[in-house]
């Protein structure tokens, strides 16, 4: 089987493994929608920077929740499967093309969520959508590789935090200053540093991953 190949079976089969399993992906949806209720309760009215940071808090546990559980469910039996079909590159961009599309899906749903619940103090909501792509792009990396990290790590549930943390605050940090630029008006200024930074951030994790995993997969 092809590179290519490899990596579209993979996919479809997490896309069926997904749809057989859709209480997984409804209970991240109704936790989603929990959370934002919880934030409208408490605090009614919010600040523009308080609703930009509350809002990738929501998005970080939401990619936990969706994301982490990709090598971590995977069993013994499942890991010799794939050994005989698919080479680990392919493993490995499978499960970040899927992670990323999940992500992407479930940051759109949670910013229709929050807008119509909070409100929309956005003065430059494209510029803003590009952030949040970005911001699903980053989260689907680092949890990917975590995942992949801890599933070969006794108690791997709590390795995952303890590997996330690291390199999930310096992304949550640089991902609300980013967004901030969609609060302001008049002409918007690109702060061009940030995004090099996230996106530099972004390839590492996409090299470490490619060169980590094949090691993982002897194990």
């Amino acid at each position: 089987m092809t590179f290519s190949k490899s990596v579209w079976f993979l996919i479809k089969k997490d896309l069926l493994i997904e749809w057989r399993q859709r209480y997984a992906f409804n209970g991240i949806l109704l936790y989603l929608a929990s959370v934002v209720f919880l934030i409208y309760v408490s605090f009614m009215e919010l600040k523009p920077e308080m609703w930009l940071t509350l809002f990738w808090i929501v998005m970080l546990f939401t990619s936990v929740n969706a994301v982490a559980k990709s090598f971590l469910q995977e069993g013994r039996a499942r890991w010799l499967y794939y050994y005989s079909i698919a080479s680990p590159y392919a493993i490995i961009v499978a499960k970040m093309i899927y992670n990323l599309t999940l992500m992407l899906i479930l940051c759109l749903i949670g910013l229709i969520i929050y807008i119509v619940v909070l409100g929309n103090p956005l003065l430059h909501p494209t510029y803003f959508l590009l952030v949040v792509i970005i911001g699903s792009f980053s989260f689907s990396l680092t949890f990917t590789l975590m995942s992949a990290l801890a599933s070969k790590a006794g108690n791997s549930a709590m390795i995952m935090p303890i590997l996330s943390f690291p390199i999930v605050v310096p992304i949550l940090l640089l991902l609300v200053k980013l967004s901030r630029e969609a609060l302001y008006g008049g002409i918007l200024e690109w702060p061009v540093k940030d995004f090099a930074l996230l996106i530099s951030l972004d390839a590492v994790m996409l090299v470490l991953a490619m060169l980590l995993f094949p090691f993982l997969w002897r194990d």
